[in-house]
């Protein structure tokens, strides 16, 4: 059996929880969209496009207490968010 660990999760897989916990609080949805200027037709539509998922990372990661929310919501380490944020287009580990 292979071990892996949790910092080693996709990080589509970790964007798309931080989306799901986003959109399950509709302040904080409001809030990533007027900041990224998206609305939720383009949310729908790019939901799985990776610089997309991108953006959703760098939103929490602004937010340290927004951060720290997800994490425990999700059931994952802050560092993980940010690992997964090297991971996708623009970050560090492209």
């Amino acid at each position: 059996m292979t071990n892996f660990r949790r910092s080693e999760r996709d990080p589509e897989v970790v964007a798309l929880a931080a989306l799901g916990f986003l959109a399950g609080e509709p302040e904080r949805l409001v809030r990533f969209l007027a900041l990224s200027g998206m609305t939720p037709q383009d949310l729908r539509e790019r939901a799985g496009d990776p610089v997309l998922l991108a953006a959703v990372l760098d939103h929490l990661l602004a937010d340290e207490s927004l951060l720290f929310l997800c994490a425990e919501a999700e059931a994952m380490h802050p560092a993980e968010v940010a690992a997964a944020r090297r991971r996708l287009p623009g970050g560090e580990g492209t």
